[in-house]
């Protein structure tokens, strides 16, 4: 009988979660350009892409792509990549109770982002830049002089949170709808299709979740590197409900559940081909 195949250890995974995400974000960033675009202009969808291509160029949805690939090959390798091991040792598996699953997607999750937070803060500003370009180094130069270290890890507290919430709602989800799909269809765990409808709930789930954690992150770290716009997560929740009201929180939803929906179908489908690839077990 060939022997059953076996789980990475931690390194391997995040090895293979992070190529899995550095890979997605090439497809996904424009989206996420425009999400961040909407969030601090309050524009809508479609007067935010015309603007944008009529101003700035197709290029300018690649604004901060470099950016985006540090931060996939941290925090997101960390929260993708990590979750399978960091379940398994919490004795998470297949049968376990939901919020186990959950709490392994909120440990890697909210670990990852903080190694991953400068490089959000400047794929943000980049994003949200409606100018020319600016170089990475005047970017970081900038930041650094104005705010020091510090200033690249504005926004951590609500960006930890946004973290939990966000892996907890899209591994938790994925791995729980992978039972539900297998006992339903008889498809087995490994089948792309498994994967393709586990993915695609689990998008729409997070998206519901995090996008008020999204809207506070965005404004915290677009704000100007030479002044505080607001004191902290409370000040900017409050700040962001007086001036648009409670549904404020939740503009960008469209393009958010935009990118969030293939995001995570690609991510998941990805790292599920790599696992197979080398010879491991299906998440």
């Amino acid at each position: 009988m060939a022997n059953s195949p076996r789980a990475p250890n931690l390194l391997e995974s995040i090895a293979l979660g992070g190529a899995s995400c550095v890979f997605t974000v090439n497809f996904t960033h424009p989206i996420e350009t425009v999400k961040t675009r909407m969030q601090v202009t309050g524009n809508g969808l479609g007067v935010t892409v015309s603007t944008l291509l009529k101003n700035e160029g197709v290029t300018a949805f690649w604004k901060g792509i470099a950016f985006a690939w540090g931060r996939e090959a941290s925090y997101a390798s960390i929260k993708l990549g990590a979750y399978a091991p960091v379940r398994d040792a919490l004795g998470a598996g297949k049968d376990a109770p939901f919020y186990l699953k959950f709490l392994a997607g909120a440990l890697t999750g909210g670990f990852g982002s903080i190694i991953g937070n400068p490089f959000d803060v400047m794929k943000t500003m980049a994003q949200a830049n409606k100018g020319k370009s600016v170089p990475l180094s005047t970017l970081v130069g900038n930041m650094y002089r104005d705010q020091g270290i510090s200033g690249f890890y504005r926004g951590v507290q609500v960006n930890v949170m946004r973290a939990c919430v966000l892996n907890a709602t899209k591994m938790g989800c994925y791995d729980i709808s992978k039972g539900y799909v297998t006992e339903l269809t008889g498809w087995g765990r490994k089948d792309p299709k498994t994967a393709f409808c586990s993915a695609t709930l689990a998008g729409f789930f997070m998206t519901v979740t995090v996008s008020p954690w999204d809207m506070l992150r965005t404004k915290l770290m677009n704000q100007p590197t030479d002044k505080k716009l607001y004191d902290g997560f409370a000040d900017c929740l409050v700040k962001t409900v007086k001036e648009g009201g409670p549904l404020s929180l939740w503009r960008g939803f469209v393009p958010i559940w935009a990118r969030f929906a293939p995001t995570a179908t690609i991510q998941l489908m990805t790292i599920e081909v790599l696992y197979g690839m080398f010879g491991f077990k299906a998440l």
